[in-house]
């Protein structure tokens, strides 16, 4: 694994800001005096123009974005994602959610892997967050290939999306030539008989990682890639629980509201089946380097591995 490339999802979505500016001349770029830490830096060298720096006035920058969405353009508005979807829940709800209005919530440094800026900025309850609000588009991406599809998807998409970046580089997992992404679908990244594995976002490649462990003990695993948590690809999970008969769902978030609530949402209603949640437990993060935390939150291959072999006796 040591030679896998890896790149962090905000660098992919400065970089994708920044590819899709002239095919989009009515996308503009809003950001909280972070534009160094979100890469919407790089948009804003090549289109300064189309950039406006709100300093740090994050309920503020909704507010303006929700403005500009109503002259036609398309706004991303980008801070990280304790103070987009934290700090500006009420202006994100009324401001865009309920007017249905077409702004994007590009919310880098989510998860534990922010590392050493500690518990105050590991935002582990934005997903949470944004599945409550009617007609939000929540979208994690698992790795550089599919953060970029999902700045091109959100520019598709009309009404609101919140898309979920990282600070921590991840490995490239979807370089491969037939990738297809598609708002509310989630794609079998590996094909098991004995368990089903759903993630999302950096969790994708490490639940990966486990599956190969996992099956050298025999245990056959399907993992299942969701990076659009609402809409919920429904249709595969349910089709999955009844083949395997036990899911497992992986997340960098608080094991509360996010992918595994949205999971078990999915299945207590339409197919009863046994569910492991694997996250953030109803814990604070902690300040440290993003790799040793994931690890000691146990989510890492390791971690989810010995959890799964527990859940499968």
């Amino acid at each position: 694994m040591a030679d896998v490339k890896k790149i962090a999802t905000r660098e992919s979505y400065g970089n994708a800001l920044a590819e899709f500016a002239d095919a989009y001349p009515n996308l503009v770029v809003l950001d909280a005096d972070l534009a160094a830490a979100t890469k919407t830096g790089i948009f804003k060298k090549a289109y300064p123009d189309r950039h406006i720096d709100c300093g740090i006035a994050e309920c503020n920058m909704m507010g303006i974005a929700a403005g500009l969405a109503t002259t036609g353009k398309i706004p991303f508005v980008s801070s990280f994602a304790m103070f987009a979807s934290g700090r500006a829940f009420e202006q994100v709800r009324n401001s865009i959610g309920y007017p249905k209005l077409n702004v994007k919530i590009g919310a880098t440094h989510a998860g534990i892997s922010v590392g050493e800026d500690g518990a105050t900025h590991q935002c582990c309850e934005d997903i949470a967050l944004m599945r409550t609000i009617p007609g939000m588009v929540v979208i994690n991406p698992s790795d550089d290939v599919e953060a970029k599809a999902a700045v091109k998807a959100a520019l598709d998409h009309e009404g609101p999306v919140y898309i979920r970046f990282g600070r921590l580089a991840v490995p490239v997992i979807n370089d491969k030539p037939d990738y297809k992404f598609e708002l509310g679908k989630g794609a079998v990244l590996r094909e098991g008989k004995d368990v089903t594995i759903v993630a999302s976002g950096l969790e994708v490649s490490e639940a990966l990682a486990a599956a190969e462990k996992l099956a050298a003990d025999g245990i056959e695993a399907k993992v299942i890639n969701i990076h659009t948590i609402k809409p919920l690809d429904e249709d595969l999970i349910i089709a999955a629980a009844k083949e395997t008969g036990k899911v497992v769902t992986v997340e960098e978030h608080s094991i509360i509201g996010g992918l595994g609530s949205a999971v078990c949402d999915c299945l207590s209603a339409k197919a009863p089946t046994q569910v492991l949640k694997i996250g953030v437990n109803d814990v604070f993060g902690e300040s440290g380097p993003a790799v040793e935390l994931i690890k000691k939150y146990g989510l890492d291959s390791d971690g989810i591995y010995t959890k799964i072999k527990e859940f499968m006796k």
